[in-house]
């Protein structure tokens, strides 16, 4: 695994928070900068999160479909544990207010009941534009993320996110 398995699992809340909004002004956050979450997946996270998108995937809900299947018990959905990227953003790294412009994802390896999730989130690019609608400034933030059960990749990916600017 990389230098961020040497982070503390769950997000730090020593640094103060930066104006009204967010925890760094857009000059604070440079590239190669990372933030990390970390969460455990229980029984009860999968069964609830399938009520959402009504994925009722046997897979992930019925433990004696899931023994039969190549996993060999019950996984976690794996937009679940993807999931855990806005608490990164939102809650770190820069904060409340970013929005989603793009996201790619791929699944490595099964995600299962009890095992902890840790996501990792890295700055891989800052630009600032106007958008035409408001004419208004915005900065994209491009990031790349890796999930970990252990020291084991199980989804990593790449998105863009958009930072408005607040006076």
């Amino acid at each position: 695994m990389n230098d961020a398995a040497a982070l503390p699992v769950e997000p730090s809340s020593s640094r103060p928070s930066k104006g009204k909004l967010f925890r760094y002004t857009f000059e604070e956050p440079h590239v190669g900068m990372s933030e990390i979450y970390g969460k455990t997946i229980t029984k009860a996270g999968i069964i609830l999160f399938a009520e959402i998108p009504i994925d009722n995937n046997p897979a992930n809900l019925k433990h004696e479909f899931a023994a039969e299947t190549i996993f060999e018990g019950r996984i976690a959905q794996g937009m679940l544990t993807a999931s855990f990227f806005p608490t990164v953003i939102v809650t770190n790294l820069p904060g409340p207010g970013c929005i989603y412009v793009s996201r790619n994802l791929r699944f490595k390896a099964p995600v299962g009941v009890s095992d902890t999730v840790t996501a990792v989130v890295t700055i891989t690019n800052l630009n600032n534009a106007k958008l035409i609608v408001s004419l208004k400034t915005v900065y994209f933030v491009s990031l790349k993320t890796v999930y970990f059960v252990g020291d084991r990749g199980v989804i990593d990916g790449d998105a863009a996110i958009l930072v408005p600017q607040y006076n």
